[in-house]
């Protein structure tokens, strides 16, 4: 036995994509054989059936509608597959067994350019990274917009900029050469967790001259000077490798892939991604959803390139005065003109996503329906230009400048496309009456053929005097003349008899067989010509992509900027002043997002002070749920608005410019790679020890908790002298601790000033003010919250008697388990003994031994600890 014609040309196919699932297009059904068969139907919960295929055992078979096809994709994307969709090249005829397919496109995590499957608001990157030596190159792209970037990173030391770039990409798809792996065994593991799983290329793909030559061909340029980036050899191998492989499964020329970005670290704040998971940029915490987080609130754009647009100033604040200026000057001129923010945005309301619509062009997926969505969208860009004309600032004006003349566009859109056209651009229907001389014809014939042969009927009895003449139709002869026996001989000379009948005769005319295949042709060859003209103002579009993608940026700043105009005005935001002398003031300063959600009660407004020199370090303390960690976050949002050109929440602002805003806040183990919090801790503040300079803003709300208390307060007070010291570090720090011993750096470490939040004490309940001031708290109130979280009454008054015999106790004679222990009230307070008897003299021998003149703070720290073990192990 031998597989059939159809199962032998599906074979082919699969030998040729073994690594993705082959959707066969048969009819109105994308079917699946064999081994994909049998995933899909375990995937997706299809009903798994067969079908003969020439062998004794039928071929396992599923499938799915072509009408939802996005649907059951997108599952299976989600789920890491990739999906290579075979179509039908030519329509089924009689006499030809199999139709033609072919592959035309595999669509993957990191290529999905269907509306119905991405978030609008959000970008989808494919990022390539090439490892090679100790630097990297790294490319990222959105096919669905057509934005491709490159860089260069340096990984002389670590992989941290390469993880914290990707984390920034938010990628949901990979692609790397070997030496990716081969370099470290850890670090692909390790962000193996948080990202999409890696997809290795061939070695030749990353090759320089191979990855040169698809950039420049691509670009149609000799070389690639006018992207900046002719020096970045790595950035090239991992670009050109990135276009290599979406040309492999785009099987497209991706000519809306029209410019190379090259990206520019210095020029934007550094943000690792603790900082953005902990700042809640684009994702709550708790909520673990967008609702909550910055971006939740920043977000009042009216198109999707506008949202996708924020995001990205939001992850990449800038590091110029002059450019934040340029924004923050716009922004001022939006929110203080009412009629010009209503009407820019009643324009903007309007505009489709036209970057995505350019991409469906350029794929040749765009339908009508995304014409019409265009066309509408550039009709209002004459009123938005005039409503830019009466704009003062650069940024606007420079908007206004950017935004093309597309009036020829438009005008074809307008001209050409019916206003209420189908789904399909194969059905006909799409195209205005008057578009096409030819087309206009066809579709009166189509609609009207009936009117018209009666219309011949009645022109042919006049001219004939033939009374009894009618014309008639069969599937033999067609359309025929026809004249009784009696009348035969007044037939006109041209007439030609076709068929002669018992009781009439059967003529045919050339005119009335050109009305019969005029009539009988016409709604297939209208169809047909529907779609070629269709086809040729698609590729209209297609040539004027840069025109219109330029059009897009230029709308889709103009829309950010609006959003943070009205985000200012809607809540009383403050214009910052950006200096670069190091200060960084805030008056009356607001946490944006803990202040909207706030619905009962106000929010209590604090300001900050720090600087380069004696105000650089605040060391907070004060209970939990004072407002500590809202305290510091706020500030380092404040910081992070006013570098993207946002106002912000606070009476007034004069913001330094910031280098990097580094975070360390409570983590939680991660058990899948053996690390617990404490080591997670670390590893945050190691980095921040590394990577910290004098320019950066860095939080700390509580280092070594997850140890010992003497060894988290040694490795706190230590990390608090190398980042307050200039010659290490020197950075504008909060750091919130319950070690209290720390407020006695003070005075002693140059920049370091205390802070407590005032709290109120009514016998034993307290009430946080939230108010930060000056000084240090000399209690935690840790019970308090313990009541206001809901420990029963028995538990919070055996809590309040074990304080009390702790603070009282005398630890020198007993241990402190000994002393919660001891029966009857807590022991009163007694001189304690630092010796022990049997010891003593070795003890003082050790202290006769200390200069205290040159004993710095912590080594009188450690000693003590020395002294108080070797008590313990003596007694």
């Amino acid at each position: 036995m031998s597989l059939t014609p159809m199962m032998q040309q599906y074979l082919l196919l699969k030998e040729q994509y073994k690594d993705v699932l082959l959707f066969y297009r048969l009819g109105d059904f994308y079917e699946m054989f064999f081994e994909d068969a049998l995933v899909a139907s375990r995937e997706l919960e299809l009903v798994l059936t067969g079908r003969d295929c020439g062998l004794e055992e039928r071929a396992p078979m599923c499938g799915v509608p072509f009408h939802s096809v996005n649907t059951y994709i997108n599952k299976l994307l989600e789920k890491n597959y990739r999906v290579a969709i075979c179509e039908q090249l030519t329509e089924p005829t009689e006499g030809k067994a199999l139709v033609e397919r072919d592959v035309v496109r595999v669509i993957t995590p990191g290529t999905v350019i269907e509306d119905a499957m991405l978030d609008n608001k959000i970008n989808n990157y494919i990022v390539s990274i090439y490892l090679n030596d100790k630097a990297c190159g790294m490319s990222w792209a959105d096919v669905s917009t057509g934005e491709f970037y490159v860089t260069e990173i340096n990984c002389s030391e670590d992989f941290t900029e390469v993880i914290n770039r990707l984390s920034a990409a938010n990628a949901n798809e990979i692609i790397v050469n070997d030496a990716f792996f081969l370099a470290s065994a850890i670090f692909p593991e390790h962000i193996k967790k948080q990202l999409k799983p890696f997809l290795t290329l061939d070695n030749s793909v990353f090759e320089f001259t191979n990855a040169n030559a698809k950039l420049c061909s691509h670009f149609k340029v000799k070389n690639l000077n006018a992207f900046d980036c002719e020096k970045l050899s790595w950035g090239i191998s991992a670009a050109g490798a990135l276009l290599e492989y979406l040309s492999q499964t785009q099987k497209n020329q991706l000519v809306h892939m029209n410019s190379l970005i090259r990206y520019k670290s210095q020029e934007f704040m550094f943000l690792d991604s603790s900082t953005r998971r902990n700042l809640e940029l684009f994702e709550s915490l708790n909520e673990r959803g967008k609702k909550g987080s910055l971006i939740w609130l920043l977000d009042k754009t009216k198109t999707a390139m506008g949202g996708r647009m924020l995001r990205l100033w939001l992850d990449q604040p800038l590091q110029s005065k002059v450019e934040i200026e340029r924004r923050l000057d716009a922004v001022g001129e939006l929110e203080s003109n009412y009629s010009l923010r209503e009407g820019i945005s009643e324009l903007l309301s309007q505009v489709a996503d036209i970057e995505r619509i350019c991409t469906r062009a350029a794929y040749g997926t765009i339908n009508a329906r995304d014409c019409l969505a265009m066309a509408k969208s550039l009709s209002i860009l004459p009123a938005l230009k005039e409503e830019l004309s009466f704009c003062a600032c650069l940024a606007l004006a420079d908007i206004s400048a950017r935004l093309e003349n597309l009036d020829d566009i438009f005008s074809l859109l307008q001209r050409s496309i019916n206003e209420q056209p189908p789904v399909g651009v194969k059905d006909g229907g799409i195209i205005k009456k008057g578009f096409n001389e030819e087309l206009d014809e066809l579709l009166e014939y189509a609609n009207n053929g009936k009117e018209l042969v009666l219309q011949l009927e009645a022109r042919e009895r006049e001219e004939t005097g033939i009374k009894t003449l009618k014309v008639g139709f069969n599937k033999v002869f067609g359309y025929y003349i026809e004249i009784s026996k009696g009348a035969a001989t007044q037939a006109p000379y041209r007439y030609i008899r076709k068929q002669t009948l018992t009781n009439g005769e059967r003529y045919i005319t050339p005119e009335l067989k050109e009305m019969e295949e005029r009539i009988l042709g016409a709604e297939d060859k209208s169809i047909r010509l529907e779609y070629v003209l269709f086809c040729s103002i698609r590729e209209m579009l297609v040539e004027a992509l840069p025109r219109l993608q330029n059009t897009a940026k230029a709308i889709a700043q103009l829309d950010s900027l609006l959003s943070l105009a009205r985000v200012a005005y809607d809540y009383s935001y403050a214009m910052p002043t950006i200096n670069e002398s190091g200060v960084l003031n805030i008056v009356d300063g607001r946490h944006p997002v803990v202040e909207r959600v706030l619905n009962s009660s106000a929010f209590v407004p604090n300001s900050t002070t720090l600087d380069a020199e004696e105000n650089r370090f605040m060391v907070i303390t004060g209970p939990n749920m004072a407002g500590k960690s809202t305290y510091m976050r706020q500030v380092a949002l404040i910081t992070l608005l006013a570098h993207i050109g946002s106002f912000v929440p606070a009476k007034s602002a004069n913001i330094s410019i910031c280098d990097r805003i580094f975070t360390r806040v409570g983590a939680s183990d991660d058990l899948a790679s053996g690390q617990s919090t404490f080591m997670l801790e670390m590893s945050e503040v190691a980095n921040i020890l590394h990577n910290a300079t004098k320019k950066s803003l860095i939080i700390l709300d509580e280092i070594g908790r997850g140890t010992s208390t003497f060894d988290g307060l040694s490795i706190a007070w230590a990390v608090t002298e190398y980042i307050a010291s200039k010659k290490n570090i020197g950075a504008k720090t909060l750091f919130a601790t319950h070690y209290h011993e720390l407020s006695e750096l003070e005075g002693r470490l140059e920049g370091v000033k205390n802070y407590c939040v005032t709290v109120k004490e009514y016998g034993d309940e307290v009430i946080f003010l939230r108010k930060i001031v000056r000084g240090s708290a000399d209690k935690s109130f840790g019970i308090a919250v313990a009541s206001l979280a809901g420990l029963p009454k028995e538990v919070l008054e055996r809590s309040r008697d074990i304080l009390q015999r702790l603070e009282e106790a005398d630890i020198s004679k007993n241990s402190i388990s000994a002393n919660i222990l001891a029966n009857g009230t807590a022991p009163k307070s007694e001189q304690l003994s630092l010796f022990i008897e049997t010891n003593a003299s070795e003890i003082i021998a050790m202290l006769k031994g200390v200069d205290i003149n040159t004993l710095t703070p912590m080594e009188a720290l450690n000693l003590l600890y020395e002294l108080r073990e070797k008590a313990k192990r003596e007694n």
